[in-house]
């Protein structure tokens, strides 16, 4: 039987530190923190973002190239956007701003050749449609509905302006994701495309975050077959009636064991039905199950948090 591990932001910087050299930084060692992709399962119903994803964390060199002399925090600004001005403040007064009130700083555009693909994803969450820059983005947005704690998402939420040893820089988050009592600032880059460039951007980030008490986070990649479920998962994630009971039935087969998806569902009284039923409870996690191991009929199906 599976316990349930409710959501917090903390959990978010829970996974292991490596470090390696790579490429893409242009020689620069930087640290990545993976999960043990190998040893480990990944239970849908208590999983955190940062457990789904593989986070980029920078070396603390790139973090010495910021400017962060006296009174970095009120120098550095963030510019918002509203529907009627824009809004500066410094970076110590980031968690102030009422963020919901914004539009994101940076417009959605779609054209013939481009090699991004933008687009609009709907979350359960939040009831509405946002934003996004390319096809990993989309996945994030998934990610983040999939959790489910976040009563916002804003895309491109604000311009970071601030200093180097090099001179000024800015740079657009991807997301703000805004959590019961705090947030999260997500950047989405596979790792294969982070440049040197990039890195000083994420470190700058990642202290205007911290400053206000918030977490950063850059998602680099995502953890084995873990993409893959979760969009089986989301084809039954919108509401569902259930006049049938076929819900209780499902949840009343596994109360006192585990069983295969295709054992569970053949075992009620209308196994084609049962199907999606068994998928949209995994999604609202009433049901749990290994997301690094395939949803087919062999798939092993567990309670959630039962005494």
């Amino acid at each position: 039987m599976v316990g349930a591990t409710p959501l917090t932001c903390a959990a978010l910087l829970g996974s292991r530190t490596a470090s390696r050299a790579t490429g893409c930084a242009g020689g620069m060692k930087v640290s990545v923190r993976t999960p043990d992709i190998e040893s480990r399962p990944m239970w849908s119903h208590s999983c955190t973002l940062d457990d789904l994803v593989a986070p980029y964390t920078i070396d603390s060199a790139v973090m010495e190239r910021l400017d962060t002399g006296p009174d970095w925090a009120r120098r550095w600004t963030a510019r918002w956007k509203t529907a009627s001005a824009d809004v500066i403040c410094p970076v110590r007064e980031l968690a102030s701003v009422p963020a919901s009130a914004s539009v994101p700083v940076r417009g959605f555009t779609w054209r013939a050749g481009q090699r991004h693909r933008p687009g609009l994803q709907y979350l359960l969450a939040t009831g509405r449609m946002h934003g996004f820059e390319s096809l990993a983005e989309r996945n994030l947005l998934l990610a983040l509905d999939f959790i489910g704690a976040a009563t916002e998402v804003l895309s491109q939420p604000f311009k970071l302006k601030f200093t180097t040893a090099d001179g000024s820089e800015d740079h657009t988050p991807d997301f703000l994701v805004l959590l019961p009592g705090t947030a999260v600032v997500v950047d989405v880059r596979p790792a294969h495309l982070i440049k040197e460039k990039d890195l000083v951007k994420f470190a700058a980030t990642d202290r205007a975050a911290s400053a206000v008490g918030w977490t950063y986070l850059v998602a680099s990649g995502w953890r084995r077959q873990v993409l893959t479920a979760l969009d089986a998962l989301s084809a039954r994630r919108r509401p569902m009636t259930d006049r049938l009971g076929l819900q209780d039935e499902l949840l009343d087969q596994v109360h006192e064991r585990p069983r295969r998806f295709g054992e569970l569902v053949e075992d009620t009284s209308l196994p084609a039905v049962a199907r999606t039923h068994a998928v949209h409870l995994l999604w609202h996690r009433r049901l749990a199950m290994d997301l690094t191991l395939p949803l087919d009929d062999a798939a092993w199906i567990y309670p959630v948090g039962r005494p």
